[in-house]
């Protein structure tokens, strides 16, 4: 009972006993009302704290559903992209201005892109050796790793003059990513690497994994808001990763731009590759490889999620590539 104090019940005399029962002494009267008391003010208590936590506040219980939360997308801006371009790596500058890393033997590039125009305002090719990968921005260096090598290659911001070679620890260089302290590195598998911006020496991975399933061929990276994100190889979908645990935290789902390409007759491009953030206004950039559109998207939650859906769609086996 809340609110009231409880009552005892009169006793009854039973018809075998030919006496009445005592009366309780004074003292346990006292204590029997001191012990309903307490319970009264406990329960009083606990409702007060239940009514006072808001519906808000119930949605920070909610990291107990083991359910990452998906999204589709909304277009809220195009802009013009060179259908030339293999996306290998993209990032946000400021000032509306792209880095980009293209790749293919005797094409790979680093690249200063004007976001407006799609212009190519500045352009550092490779050596035709190297096929261009991942490409990342911390300070006033950038860092761009190359596909099927442990070589890496440290350019000016300004210039994109290339002052510097690296050689790395990963598999293979497939994405970069920087959360202004420490590069986020892909190659290709499951596994995501921390590396030293100074040493480029490896100090930490984690395995990403989606309900118990490895998510493989984790491509081009970009960190956002805390997390990781990363193309994954051979589908339309962006998987948003802890980089504490390498945990999956959300999927974006963007089939409908690849689609809706194809159905304008770009029969041409390939897959869905490049994320940029710009952290200043809270805007997000995807493209792809050869596209001829780069985009500024909109998360939008789906509030129904199908059972089975992201391991059919954003799922792989792992993708083994040749050695020319």
């Amino acid at each position: 009972m809340a609110g009231g104090s409880l009552k005892k019940r009169p006793n009854k005399r039973s018809n075998d006993k030919p006496y009445p029962s005592p009366m309780p002494s004074p003292t346990s009267r006292f204590n029997y009302r001191k012990s309903s008391l307490i319970i009264s003010l406990l329960l009083l208590a606990c409702v007060v704290v239940l009514l006072g936590i808001s519906s808000n506040r119930w949605d920070n219980f909610a990291f107990d559903d083991p359910t990452p939360q998906i999204y589709t997308i909304e277009v809220v801006s195009e802009f013009p992209h060179d259908p030339k371009a293999f996306t290998q790596g993209l990032l946000y500058a400021g000032n509306d201005t792209l880095f980009e890393s293209t790749g293919l033997y005797q094409e790979s590039s680093v690249r200063k892109v004007a976001l407006r125009t799609g212009k190519v305002e500045n352009l550092q090719k490779l050596n035709g050796s190297y096929f261009g990968e991942g490409l990342t921005l911390l300070g006033e260096r950038l860092f761009q790793v190359t596909w099927l090598t442990k070589t890496g290659f440290i350019y000016d911001r300004n210039n994109l003059s290339k002052f510097e070679n690296f050689t790395h620890q990963m598999q293979d260089g497939w994405g970069l990513a920087t959360d202004g302290k420490v590069l986020f590195g892909s190659d290709g598998t499951s596994t995501l690497y921390q590396i030293h911006p100074q040493t480029l020496k490896v100090f930490g991975k984690q395995v990403v994994k989606f309900k118990g399933h490895e998510v493989h061929n984790l491509n081009e990276l970009e960190f956002v808001n805390g997390e990781v994100w990363a193309n994954v190889f051979q589908t339309d979908c962006i998987a948003r990763i802890s980089p504490k645990d390498g945990s999956v935290l959300g999927w974006i789902l963007l089939h409908n731009l690849r689609e809706g390409l194809m159905t304008a007759g770009e029969r041409a491009i390939d897959v869905l590759n490049g994320i940029a953030w710009d952290s200043v206004k809270k805007r997000i950039f995807v493209t792809g490889k050869l596209w001829p559109k780069l985009y500024e998207i909109k998360l939008n939650p789906m509030k129904k999620q199908f059972h089975g859906a992201i391991e059919q769609l954003c799922l792989r086996m792992p993708f083994h590539f040749r050695t020319p």
